[in-house]
């Protein structure tokens, strides 16, 4: 294998993102998703070759290493093929449709992913990593190349068969039957759902099901609601629930996943002990887990989770925050050239840096002469639980904090100076958004007020860059943004408003989310059979226009959007919002208590809508002095402290209420006696205003309990 580096480059080096510019130099006649390739494999007849991936993806550098940089094998996909390369976070709507087929195809998915579609873009043959070389039953890719090469010359008809069928099984997924008016929604679907959770949870290790194992933060959310909730449910059911959310909070902070130095957490662990992780950092994973991790604080006190989450957004703000204050995607599982080597230690390492305190460290992070990883190193997990480990070494459990950070930073020294993973620089609105919400409940939780500050840039930094002519756009590169958005950044840019909304009176977060759900609903709403296409209507034209609906790694926009519908619904009294959101649930209703796991997020909102309404108004008074934002903040703190997750809550000023008409909440109420003041209505009608914190405090956990 002669492996190739151009000097010079092909058209990808034109491209913004970060995926397809680390193929900028391939020997392979590369082009992006657009006209020009697609006019060509008409025009020519050939078939396309579609390879998709992201910048992170150690499989993806693999094949790239292995084939796309040999000489022979571009020469072979040059001469028989139209080569395509997409980044599968810029286009999702591909990654959607094709990584469907590959599933039908082959009974998995992931990437790199290889889908091999007629000049009319229908799938006839795909798969994931394909090797160099026969292997653990997998076909050598050039070999690959030449039979699929040898069915399209020589059985065409039987290779343009097989891709109608495919298509057409592709767009029958999608077509769900509009629901019947007399699909109820009910506590008990959530019963069912937690029911099943149970029986495929890792008792001894938390999560769900074995190796490897993913975060699933929204069945973690749905079993706090459970456990909180006060809907007849047996006593025993509701500490089940809990224990699904402790171990697997705990299990996981303690684990590898969770970079114990520098904070954050990687994608996924390849064991079921949560040991060793698959090293890749993604933006999305580190929003989500900060917010449950706030969230299982908030609902069961448990301050190492607080402190996991406030590790989380350090984490993003020192290692992918723009100098705009926008969020970066994602940081590389490899660094020269292999996975883990930036992130993990040996022995002698630690002993250079730390002197006699590494035994003690390396007994409490687990670090062994025979290591846990590869070559002898270890990646660090603490060996018990902060408060075990505390007692065992004769320490509180604050002295033990401050022995373990002080160390951590000599370490943290240290491991800056080797060479970093690549990290991918393109913004994405929906990955940013949910940073923005991570950042709002850190102000919320945590109350760092900086934080707060953080969350308004990034959302100006969406609102000055990805908005053109009130729309969104998908990604921002390289000082370029470009790409239709889709319903996930919709959604979630929508959710990121309202959040803001809660917390900040300024008027333009709470007439924004409510635009942009108006504009969600123009471009991708089923009329016919209900639900929300993933594409907007003036989308290009693909073989399907599909539905995301599963609630994966990340959560689908139909669950975002209907928890956003729902919210609006209550702030502004219009009725129409929650009709589309009862629509939304009542069509994926049948699947949510069967596979739980795929549609937790959408069991939250059918939570948030059968919980009796509960508003909270906060006005700020429009004085605005440095006292009476500090007591505006302290009321906002009171009313997030407590675990009441069906709650909507709008803060606004006096000096802004006639501009915001959006929300019925705000409207005629005023600050009593020029002091910041609180509103808790139930359907609109509200209890005695208050102004005192400790008063507030009080409230909120009535409401709690």
């Amino acid at each position: 294998m002669q492996a190739t580096k151009n000097t010079t480059p092909n058209r990808l080096i034109h491209e913004t993102s970060t995926y397809l510019l680390q193929h900028a130099y391939n020997p392979v006649d590369w082009y992006g998703w657009g006209e020009e390739a697609l006019n060509r494999a008409r025009t020519e007849e050939k078939p396309i070759l579609l390879s998709i991936g992201y910048a992170a993806c150690h499989w993806c550098h693999v094949m790239e290493h292995e084939s796309f940089e040999d000489a022979e094998t571009a020469k072979l996909m040059n001469e028989c093929f139209v080569n395509i390369k997409v980044d599968r976070e810029e286009r999702t709507d591909l990654d959607e449709i094709y990584m469907k087929a590959v599933q039908m195809m082959t009974g998995h998915g992931g990437w790199p992913m290889t889908v091999f579609l007629t000049p009319e873009l229908k799938p006839f043959f795909g798969g994931t990593y394909f090797p160099p070389q026969d292997r653990h039953g997998l076909p050598g890719f050039k070999k690959l190349l030449l039979g699929i090469h040898d069915a399209w010359t020589n059985q065409r008809d039987e290779v343009l068969n097989s891709s109608e069928e495919l298509t057409s099984h592709l767009r029958q997924l999608d077509e769900l039957e509009k629901p019947s008016s007399e699909q109820a929604l009910s506590y008990g679907q959530i019963e069912l759902a937690v029911d099943k959770l149970l029986k495929i949870f890792d008792r001894q290790w938390g999560g769900f099901g074995h190796a490897p194992k993913f975060p699933h933060t929204f069945s973690l959310s749905v079993a706090m609601r459970y456990a909180a909730v006060n809907a007849p449910s047996s006593k025993s059911a509701k500490q089940e629930a809990l224990e699904i959310v402790t171990t697997t909070l705990d299990r996981m902070a303690y684990g590898g996943m969770h970079d114990q130095i520098g904070g954050g957490f990687a994608r996924y662990s390849v064991d079921r002990q949560w040991l060793i992780p698959h090293f890749e950092k993604m933006l999305y994973d580190n929003a989500l887990l900060c917010q449950t991790y706030l969230e299982g604080f908030v609902l069961t006190g448990r301050e190492y989770w607080r402190q996991v989450a406030a590790g989380i957004l350090q984490f993003v703000l020192r290692e992918l925050t723009t100098e705009d204050g926008a969020f970066y995607s994602s940081l590389d599982a490899d660094s020269e050239g292999e996975e883990g080597k930036f992130y993990a230690w040996d022995e002698e390492e630690i002993k250079a840096v730390l002197g006699s305190d590494s035994t003690w460290f390396n007994e409490v992070f687990g670090v062994t002469r025979q290591g846990n990883f590869e070559h002898g190193h270890s990646v660090l997990h603490l060996t018990k639980s902060p408060e075990e480990l505390a007692a065992k070494h004769q320490l509180t459990i604050d002295q033990f904090w401050s022995k373990v950070h002080g160390l951590s930073e000599k370490l943290m020294t240290e491991r800056d100076k080797r060479i970093r993973p690549g990290r991918d620089e393109k913004v994405l609105t929906s990955w940013n958004s949910l940073m923005i919400c991570a950042f709002v409940d850190g102000y919320k939780v945590i109350r760092e007020p900086r934080y707060l500050s953080c969350a308004i840039k990034a959302a100006n930094f969406i609102l000055d860059n990805l908005v053109v002519q009130g729309r969104l756009l998908r990604t921002w590169g390289k000082g370029k943004s470009k790409l239709n958005a889709y319903v996930d950044d919709y959604a979630y840019f929508a959710q990121a408003l309202l959040d803001l909304a809660s917390v900040d009176s300024d008027p333009r977060w709470m007439q924004q989310a409510e635009h942009f759900t108006k504009v969600m609903l123009e471009q991708f709403w089923d009329e016919e059979n209900h639900g929300f296409f993933y594409t907007s209507n003036d989308h290009e034209k693909l073989v399907s226009r599909p539905k995301s609906y599963y609630d994966g790694a990340i959560p689908s926009g139909s669950s975002v959007a209907s928890m956003v519908l729902l919210r609006l619904a209550r702030l502004t009294d219009n009725k129409s919002y929650a009709q589309y959101a009862e629509n939304i649930l009542r069509l994926y209703s049948p699947y949510m208590a069967r596979v739980p796991d795929q549609f937790s997020n959408f069991l939250c909102a059918v939570d948030f809508s059968l919980a009796p309404p509960l508003e909270v108004a906060v006005i700020a008074p429009t004085s605005d002095t440095s006292d009476d934002q500090e007591t505006t903040r302290k009321l906002l703190y009171e009313i997030f402290a407590h675990y009441v997750p069906n709650k909507v809550v709008i803060t606004g000023s006096g000096a802004k209420n006639e501009s915001l008409s959006a929300s019925v909440l705000l409207k005629d109420r005023t600050a009593i006696g020029s002091q910041p003041t609180v509103y808790i209505c139930k359907n609109y009608t509200c209890d005695e205003p208050l102004t005192d914190p400790l008063k507030l405090a009080k409230k909120m956990d009535e409401l709690a309990n």
